[in-house]
């Protein structure tokens, strides 16, 4: 046993006590999806429930989600899928789907809520956090316990370890932070809740979507970066054609998609989206102040950004990089102005 103590308090820590506060949580993660596909980021979120410890159940809400009900079944770790279905749940607003979760967690007697930090998440965990009056925690990173949680702070250059003293947990989980949870290997019951009455403030008109055979940005393995160095969206071009070949992803800096060469569903970094690639390929991206925090720290970041051709800086940074046991090959250019070279990382490459 060990005694820890906080200003005017002492406690008695314990094994068995760390136990029963484990034993004794359950956790609903809130799932994303687009009716019959999952959203990967919600298998990073279960992840992050196991580590609560207790029960963990999902909610699944829309108009036509059986198949995304049967498939979070399959999930390891998974115990319950609770399935609700209505067309007042069309598009997943955050106005409608607000009193299910408040119904839900009060049937359930649920001590965490959480869903991924996604755009989906951040407009529906606060309004359900304020219903609740508690105080959500955004964008974790790791759990030390059922209520402690770590999040980055000052753009990624600080960790903050933050203890939630709230009786209802409303946190939403950085999936780039936890692994995908194993879709084999679970045998969870499928529960059919009843829909809260429609609330009709917002009305879900269209969703227009880009179809790409790339894979998604915050779950790709490889991302293909550029940024305003490029001049223009023209020569963007030159990183899909990188990207098809490597099975990539392919992002922007905040610099260029105000410049207006690419949409901000590209955008990397601090105020774009956050990813977690084996190996990072940028090409002319000036400013990575605000870049490089959508980077997670754990992996290897590569910069092939040259502002200048000199010959002797290429040897000088292949000298380094070798050092390193880091490969550096030249690129085929379609402009002879674009200083760019492919890095490669034998290591961490699969």
């Amino acid at each position: 046993h060990h005694w820890f103590c906080y200003p005017g308090k002492l406690f008695l820590y314990s094994p068995l006590s760390v136990l029963l506060l484990h034993r004794f949580q359950s956790t609903l993660v809130i799932a994303e999806h687009a009716n019959e596909t999952l959203t990967p980021i919600t298998l990073n979120t279960i992840t992050a429930a196991k580590r609560i410890g207790g029960e963990v159940s999902c909610l699944v809400a829309g108009t036509n989600c059986e198949k995304v009900a049967q498939e979070l079944s399959k999930v390891q770790g998974v115990a319950k899928v609770l399935l609700a279905q209505h067309d007042a749940f069309k598009g997943l607003l955050p106005e409608e789907l607000t009193p299910l979760i408040l119904a839900t967690q009060k049937q359930f007697n649920y001590t965490h809520i959480c869903a991924g930090a996604s755009a989906f998440g951040k407009s529906l965990l606060p309004r359900v956090a304020a219903k609740l009056d508690v105080a959500p925690v955004s964008d974790i990173i790791d759990i030390k316990s059922p209520d402690t949680f770590v999040r980055t702070i000052y753009a990624g250059n600080a960790l903050c370890t933050v203890k939630c003293e709230e009786k209802i947990k409303v946190f939403s989980v950085r999936g780039t932070s936890f692994e995908a949870a194993p879709v084999s290997g679970g045998g969870a019951s499928v529960e059919n809740v009843s829909a809260a009455s429609p609330v009709g403030r917002s009305e879900w008109i269209e969703q227009k979507l880009t179809k790409s055979d790339r894979p998604e940005l915050t779950s790709a393995k490889v991302v293909v970066s550029g940024g305003r160095g490029l001049k223009s969206g023209d020569n963007f071009k030159l990183l899909y054609d990188l990207a098809d070949q490597l099975h990539a992803a392919v992002g922007a800096s905040r610099a260029a998609v105000d410049a207006g060469f690419v949409p901000n569903d590209m955008q990397v970094g601090q105020t774009g989206k956050i990813v977690a690639p084996v190996s990072v390929q940028v090409a002319l991206i000036r400013d990575m102040v605000d870049s490089s925090p959508g980077f997670k720290e754990e992996y290897l970041l590569i910069v092939a950004a040259f502002l200048c051709c000199l010959e002797w800086l290429l040897w000088l940074f292949r000298l380094f990089c070798s050092l390193f046991g880091i490969a550096v090959f030249p690129c085929e250019r379609e402009a002879s102005w674009l200083p760019f070279w492919r890095v490669v990382s034998f290591p961490q490459m699969e």
